[in-house]
C-alpha cells in the first residue's frame, strides 16, 4: 500500500503487526478472515458489473475507452492461450484465464491504497480494529485460488483423457507398469507441487510488497513520498506480473491435458 500521511511511530513492530493482522471470526480450523472474503467478493462483483456495463452497450464501430480496454485484455488472454495450446482448447479456457487474470490483478491492486486508509475507515464506521485490504497477502486466499485451479485442471484432465487414461497415468508414469507404487507417489507429488507453487509465489511476492510499503510508511512525512513513489512504480510491475504468471501457469496446466492426450494417440 502507498503511504499517505502515515506518521512515524515509536513502536514500528506494533504498527506493522497491527496492519498485518486480519479481521477474523471463529476459532481454530473454522477461523475466517472476513477482510479477505469481503474484499475478494467486492472485487469480483466489480469485474462482473464492469463486464455487464460494457456488454449492454457494445459499439462495434466506435468503441469507448472501457470497451477498448476489455477487448485489449481479451485479445491478450487469447494470444496466450493460442500460443500455448497444441490443439483447439475448450471454450471455457478463455473465460477461466480472463477471470483469473483480472480478479488477481484487481485484488493485487488494492496494495496501492494508503496503508492507513482501510483500517481507519473500517474502524470509524464499524468499530473493527483490524482490516487487511489486500486479499493476496493472505495465504488462505492464494491457496484457495491455487486449489481451485487444481480442481479445474483435474476435471479438465479427466474430460480430455477419460477417467481410465487419467488413472493409467498415475499407475504407469514415469517408471512403467512394474513400479506402480513409485509411480503413484511421484505423480501425486508432482500434482500437489503445482498448486503449492502457485499459492506460495503469489502470496510471497504480494506479502513482501505489502511489508515494504509498511516500512516506508514509518519514515518521516517529508521524505517518505520519495521511496514510496519509487516502490509504487516498481510494484505496478509486480502486481501485473503476478496476475500474468498465475494465469499463464493455469493455461499451461490445462494445456498439459491436451498435450498428454495427443501424445497418447501416437
Amino acid at each position: 500500500m502507498i503511504a499517505s500521511d502515515a506518521p512515524a511511530t515509536d513502536n514500528p513492530t506494533v504498527y506493522i503487526q497491527h496492519h498485518l493482522h486480519a479481521f477474523q471470526i471463529g476459532d481454530g480450523f473454522w477461523t475466517l478472515n472476513l477482510d479477505t472474503i469481503i474484499v475478494g467478493l467486492l472485487t469480483m462483483a466489480f469485474i462482473a458489473w464492469l463486464g455487464y456495463k460494457v456488454t449492454r452497450k457494445l459499439e462495434p464501430n466506435v468503441p469507448g475507452n472501457l470497451q477498448n480496454l476489455l477487448e485489449l485484455i481479451v485479445e491478450f488472454v487469447d494470444t496466450q492461450i493460442n500460443d500455448t495450446f497444441v490443439s483447439r482448447p475448450s471454450p471455457l479456457v478463455g473465460p477461466i484465464a480472463f477471470s483469473i487474470f483480472t480478479w488477481i490483478f484487481l485484488m493485487n491492486s488494492m496494495d496501492f491504497l494508503p496503508v492507513d486508509l482501510a483500517p481507519k475507515v473500517v474502524d470509524y464506521l464499524f468499530g473493527v480494529q483490524y482490516f487487511k485490504v489486500v486479499p493476496t497477502t493472505d495465504p488462505y486466499a492464494t491457496f484457495a485460488l491455487a486449489l481451485s485451479v487444481f480442481v479445474l485442471t483435474l476435471g479438465y484432465n479427466i474430460k480430455v483423457k477419460g477417467l481410465k487414461n487419467y488413472l493409467k497415468n498415475y499407475l504407469h508414469h514415469p517408471f512403467g507398469k512394474w513400479l506402480m507404487p513409485f509411480n503413484i507417489f511421484m505423480t501425486i507429488v508432482e500434482e500437489l507441487a503445482k498448486p503449492l507453487a502457485l499459492a506460495l509465489r503469489l502470496f510471497g511476492n504480494m506479502f513482501a510488497g505489502e511489508l515494504v510499503f509498511l516500512l516506508i510508511a514509518l519514515l518521516p512525512w517529508w521524505i517518505l513520498w520519495i521511496p514510496g513513489s519509487i516502490w509504487a512504480i516498481f510494484h505496478i510491475l509486480v502486481v501485473t506480473l503476478q496476475a500474468f504468471i498465475f494465469m499463464v501457469l493455469t493455461i499451461m496446466y490445462l494445456n498439459m491435458a491436451h498435450k498428454d492426450s495427443h501424445d497418447d494417440h501416437h
